[in-house]
């Protein structure tokens, strides 16, 4: 193996161990919830699921997308997250470079034209969880007193 494929290991390795790191700690977070725990509102926001894509969103449709619905268990939603996060680790894991970009799309939070590389979706992709499992602790400790960590 060639410096430059150790070293693009090595990063791939780096980056994926931060991201577990942050899916522990949202997983933890849900340990012993019940499914209407899980379904418990204690913000003003949607909160409690991240959105899945499926059908047309409309407004009312895409809010049913954050919430743990009756028919829905928590253990389904996290065997939905591991399948997610199965299907990101197996990407990563064959993208012949961390520096290949792709256009993003047509939003109005991205500029027009606007490239990213798959490193930085992947580092936005562990913001982001990193952001959520702060969100998840503050819900958790509303429902019942429990906190991720202390």
């Amino acid at each position: 193996m060639t410096l430059a494929a150790t070293e693009l290991e090595a990063e791939r390795s780096d980056l994926i161990a931060m991201l577990d790191k942050n899916r522990y700690f949202l997983r933890h977070t849900t340990r012993d919830l019940t499914d209407e725990q899980a379904r418990a509102r204690t913000t003003v926001s949607e909160l409690t699921r991240s959105p899945r894509r499926t059908g047309k969103r409309t407004w009312p449709r895409w809010q049913e997308h954050f919430r743990l619905l009756d028919d829905e268990t928590l253990a389904g939603a996290l065997a939905e997250y591991d399948q997610a996060a199965a299907a990101t680790d197996e990407f990563v894991a064959v993208l012949p470079d961390l520096n290949a970009a792709q256009p993003l799309p047509s939003a109005p939070w991205f500029p027009p034209g606007e490239h990213w590389s798959a490193r930085r979706v992947l580092m936005h992709i562990i913001a982001k969880t990193a952001q959520h499992v702060g969100h998840a602790d503050i819900i958790r400790e509303s429902i019942d007193g429990a906190k991720s960590m202390g």
